[in-house]
């Protein structure tokens, strides 16, 4: 097993390429004869032919490359070139990208700041809250605002809270992003001032949770996370008799804030747990501040509005984030798109002094230059890969993947990946409950990406040998559910992958999925992992 990898999960598990193979025949290495290749790797190409093979991919399209890690010796190749939908596999393009240009060190810093003269209890003025696009700023970080402003005397502000979330542009979602997802929290509005309800920081949103109401004709009981009174919740659904089961919708309106619930549930049955997004997350995350002042007996004559702090302002109270290297754990493990959208526009803000998509992407651009990454390869639309507007080839994920590996940050960042078969959330996570009992778990790390008809895996994995390979397995364009098995065992063979050939053919079998996992989303898109 691989250092790092056992560094990874050391606390939670125990857990001889001599010749290349490429489908491709222009990227045959020097020989252009299979038959002088040495036995163990024509097997290896011939089992992920095998698997490639599979019904589900007629008519599909499979971008697959595998190399050594240290070598860069391909093993495997097909299609390497053609550029496919990565999915949330863009991610590790965005998340390199980011320790490159703003550091592992690098921190969000929210404030509350005022130009106002402060006499005694009174602030003739206005408080700015102002955001640099923390995601992980909770109800309890507004409220520490609150507590600094309190503490500090002040109990009337003869102004308002002026939110100020001008450090990004107003552009709040992705390019090509589809409509129908915004009520979804992972297609949540990007802004330099948010809120998240919950320690997966998922920003811009709100749980909803509907339990049975005491009687048959009964409302159910409905809560909401945080509370708030920016959000609306209507609820027209109906307690039904024990046995009757569940059918609920919890839908957020369009270009609003109500959120209204529908359908049954039964006496007996289990309740609903949702996150919804919400509809301007700067003006939800001001209001979040402005309860907290007034809970503290803070009077605020004028209520909300938005605009940019005075260039004379001083602080009066400020939070800092964690670092950018502890935030790629939930960020990459559970496939947080906000995160990456962040991210995308703090690249932009650091480069280019514009907290824009498009500045994001030529720093994304020049970060990849740096790796001999060819840019003009790929289409970068976004950070997180939900727009499809992305495509990427595989073999440009490999010399990424090989690249960074000389880079002072690797070794934080690639704790960050998600671990095969690794059951602790924030150590497995999308991977938790793939590859579990096979040559693969504990072994292999790798981002998993999901659209619907895309989906993708690309990692590193040690074989039995000893040797670490990278390896990218894009497939598009399927008209199954996602055929992610086939990217398990394409993973699980090179785990089991020996250069005397002693592990034997067609064993690269992994466990069915749970369930409960979706079959056309990241498993964490809808809390199942």
């Amino acid at each position: 097993m691989h250092g790092r990898t056992r560094n990874v999960i050391a606390t939670l598990a125990a857990g001889g390429l001599v010749a290349a193979f490429n489908v491709v025949p222009s990227a045959l290495p020097a020989t252009d004869s299979k038959d002088e290749l040495a036995p163990a790797v024509q097997d290896l190409a011939a089992d992920i032919d095998e698997i490639l093979a599979d019904p589900r991919m007629d008519g599909s399209q499979a971008s697959v490359v595998v190399a050594d890690a240290a070598s860069g010796e391909v093993l495997y190749e097909r299609n390497g070139e053609n550029r496919l939908m990565p999915a949330s596999n863009q991610k590790i393009v965005t998340s390199a990208a980011a320790m490159d240009v703003l550091g592992p060190d690098y921190t969000f810093t929210t404030t509350v700041e005022t130009d106002a003269r402060h006499t005694g209890r009174i602030l003739a003025g206005d408080l700015y809250l102002r955001g640099t696009g923390d995601p992980t700023m909770l109800v309890e970080d507004y409220e520490a605002l609150a507590d600094e402003i309190a503490d500090a005397g002040i109990q009337r502000v003869h102004g308002g809270v002026v939110a100020d979330d001008t450090w990004f542009d107003d552009v709040r979602l992705g390019l090509g992003w589809d409509w129908d997802d915004e009520p979804f929290y992972y297609s949540a509005q990007i802004s330099a001032l948010t809120a998240a309800p919950d320690t997966d920081y998922d920003a811009g949103t709100v749980i909803i949770e509907v339990d049975p109401g005491r009687r048959v004709g009964d409302a159910p009981q409905v809560t909401m996370t945080p509370e708030n009174e920016y959000v609306e919740i209507v609820n027209d659904a109906t307690t039904t008799e024990a046995g009757t089961g569940r059918s609920l919708s919890i839908d957020r309106e369009r270009g609003g804030n109500t959120i209204r619930i529908s359908g049954t549930i039964a006496t007996d049955g289990s309740g609903s747990r949702v996150w919804r997004t919400v509809w301007e997350p700067t003006d939800f995350a001001a209001h979040l501040f402005l309860a907290a002042l007034e809970d503290r007996g803070v009077h605020v004559r004028e209520g909300i509005s938005r605009g940019s702090t005075p260039g004379d302002a001083r602080v009066l109270a400020a939070h800092e984030s964690m670092s950018l290297s502890e935030l790629l754990i939930p960020f990459m493990k559970l496939s947080n798109n906000g995160h990456a959208e962040v991210l995308m526009k703090a690249m932009g803000r650091e480069t280019a002094g514009a907290g824009t998509w498009a500045a994001g992407r030529e720093a994304v651009r020049e970060s990849l230059r740096g790796w001999d990454v060819e840019p003009g390869n790929m289409a970068i639309a976004d950070g997180s890969g939900l727009g499809r507007r992305n495509w990427i080839p595989a073999n440009e994920l490999i010399t990424l993947l090989r690249s960074i590996q000389d880079e002072t940050w690797y070794d934080q960042w690639y704790e960050s990946m998600p671990v095969a078969g690794i059951e602790e959330r924030l150590v497995g996570g999308t991977l938790r409950s793939r590859m579990s009992g096979t040559a693969a778990e504990g072994n292999a790390v790798g981002k998993t990406g999901t659209l619907t008809g895309a989906t993708g895996l690309s990692g590193y994995v040690t074989t039995a040998d000893g040797d670490e390979l990278v390896y990218s397995i894009l497939l598009n364009y399927y008209l199954s559910g996602k055929p992610s098995d086939l990217e398990d065992q394409i993973v699980v063979r090179l785990a089991e992958h020996s250069a005397d050939g002693e592990s034997p053919m067609g064993t690269f079998s992994v466990p069915e999925p749970p369930a409960e996992m979706p079959d056309d989303l990241e498993c964490s898109w809808t809390k199942a992992c």
